[in-house]
């Protein structure tokens, strides 16, 4: 049985979520660079340890991509978000090497209710994501938008 979808209300100050491992694959990599970002330190290890990042590395398009999906499958994919106004910070703090393990959360900073959409709320977020030695790969910050759970009043 499906839990049920997260709502404005949902999400209280320091409220954490966790984010399931997610090991990077040299495979994925490329796959991503060819398509998106092809630099010579995404395409092989050979110009990944040639470079400053000392290995075949994501994209830190890749790596933003990858923690969109760890937040959607964390929360995001069972909420009724409405999207983001956008991103206030994104740091790619560590190069992402091919064999990684991603692990990381969401943690909910504040929230308020929208004076001028009554049944949209926002919340802000701090999100983080860690390498299988718990260096810092990924800090972001920014809103999402989620609708408030639906009252008499608020329906009507």
């Amino acid at each position: 049985m499906p839990s049920p979808k997260l709502y404005f209300e949902d999400f209280a100050p320091g409220r954490v979520f966790e984010f399931a491992a997610k090991t990077v694959s040299p495979n994925e990599i490329i796959a991503f660079a060819e398509e998106f970002d092809p630099q010579p330190m995404h395409l092989s290890e050979e110009a990944g340890r040639d470079s400053i990042l000392g290995g075949l590395s994501a994209s830190g398009w890749h790596t933003s991509a990858m923690f969109m999906r760890m937040m959607i499958d964390a929360y995001l994919g069972n909420s009724a978000s409405e999207g983001a106004p956008g991103i206030d910070v994104m740091e790619w703090k560590k190069p992402v090497l091919a064999g990684d393990t991603l692990t990381g959360r969401s943690v909910v900073d504040t929230v308020r209710p929208m004076r001028s959409r009554p049944h949209i709320g926002i919340v802000r977020f701090r999100h983080e994501l860690e390498n299988q030695r718990g260096e810092k790969v990924l800090h972001s910050e920014n809103a999402i938008m989620f609708r408030v759970r639906a009252t008499e009043e608020t329906a009507a």
